[in-house]
């Protein structure tokens, strides 16, 4: 399912417009980014729990030459799913 097919998926559910679901989709999205950039977890209790985890810098190899790489560390963003989800 892609954004457009949740959105009219939720407007159907609703009987709320499509825009006014857009708009909140899209808040949402707005919302768990901003808190993730400040360090925080984003939890929705049976859904999952959205966080950031530091990757360790590392060495690595190039597959197209075979040579030796610097792989440096970085921030990732991580999705734990919740007990809803699990049991599907």
């Amino acid at each position: 399912m892609n954004k457009t097919e949740l959105v009219n998926s939720i407007a159907e559910k609703t009987e709320i417009t499509k825009i006014k679901v857009k708009n909140v989709i899209d808040a949402f999205i707005e919302t768990v980014i901003k808190s993730l950039k400040k360090g925080n977890k984003v939890t929705l209790v049976g859904f999952g729990t959205f966080s950031i985890i530091e990757r360790n810098p590392r060495n690595g190899i190039n597959p197209r030459t075979g040579k030796k790489i610097f792989i440096p560390g970085k921030k990732v963003a991580k999705f734990k799913i919740g007990t809803e989800l699990i049991n599907l």
